[in-house]
């Protein structure tokens, strides 16, 4: 998305969504010793490091303080090799617009084959019912196209990539280490537990909710805990609250649970500091 574009999604958004509690991003700072997090307005991006090497998970918005807010985190721009992209969506994939920029320009991007054909034109990404057909994503990184079930090894960090159509059809979410799954806009976490996500912006959310169900099984039959990290309401690894009504959809036009910790508007950023970021863990949901 061109700076143009985003900053007018930025009014657009801010104007359709404050008071609604619908936006919930995390702060930037660390949810432990390898994952940390760049708010950006209402949209997440991550960061995974082990043995001095660090994944960048989504690239956010053509947003003008992400080298800022990156240096929070001590995390240098020009260290980053590898980024993986749930999908192609213009909150997610900003950071690699050919007028960003361009922090990642030697940068290998990872996304799922699916997802790949809205970047090459032969698809397009229409949201709000289909009814607005959001810009196109220009960007000029080597690409690497996945499929569902694919494992890579990213400098001895393990990547296991799984498909979960539904917000668009190619999305894919990201396990890694069997331990961190980055969900991107597959699920949504309101006060009472994790939702399939906004419905006004899926493709199809009849299979948003199935594949939904298919992930849960998926990470319920595995041992050990799995922290499930989202794009826009935080984190959990209590899967009972992950997917407590991963049947029912976030609807702008549903009455939810309150929930006290919500910005009244996601778009303002005032309580996004470096002292913060520097200091106070990103604590979990549950």
């Amino acid at each position: 998305m061109s700076r143009k574009d985003t900053e007018d999604q930025r009014k657009s958004m801010s104007r359709l969504f404050r008071g609604t509690q619908i936006f919930k991003p995390l702060n930037t700072g660390r949810i432990d010793e390898h994952v940390a997090c760049v708010r950006e307005w209402v949209a997440n991006i991550f960061f995974y490091t082990k043995n001095g090497v660090t994944i960048m998970i989504d690239a956010g918005y053509n947003y003008p303080r992400l080298k800022e807010k990156m240096g929070w985190l001590d995390i240098d721009p020009a260290s980053i090799r590898h980024i993986l992209i749930t999908h192609q969506d213009t909150d997610h994939v900003g950071a690699l617009e050919t007028d960003s920029d361009l922090l990642f320009r030697d940068a290998t991007v990872y996304l799922s084959e699916i997802e790949n054909r809205y970047l090459t034109g032969e698809a397009r990404r229409r949201v709000i019912y289909h009814l607005y057909k959001l810009p196109m994503v220009k960007t000029d990184n080597k690409r690497v196209t996945l499929t569902d079930g694919q494992i890579l090894d990213i400098e001895g960090i393990k990547v296991e990539c799984i498909l979960v159509p539904g917000h668009t059809w190619g999305h894919m979410v990201y396990l890694i280490d069997d331990e961190y799954l980055f969900t991107g806009d597959t699920i949504w976490f309101g006060a009472d537990g994790g939702y399939s996500f906004i419905s006004t912006l899926a493709e199809s959310n009849k299979v948003a909710v199935q594949n939904l169900e298919k992930l849960e099984a998926n990470l319920r039959s595995r041992k050990g805990r799995i922290a499930v990290i989202t794009g826009h309401t935080g984190w959990s690894d209590d899967l009972d609250f992950v997917f407590a009504h991963r049947d029912k959809l976030c609807s702008l036009f549903r009455k939810r649970v309150p929930d006290p910790e919500a910005p009244y508007d996601g778009y303002i950023e005032d309580d996004d500091t470096e002292e913060r970021a520097r200091t106070v863990p990103l604590k979990k949901k549950s």
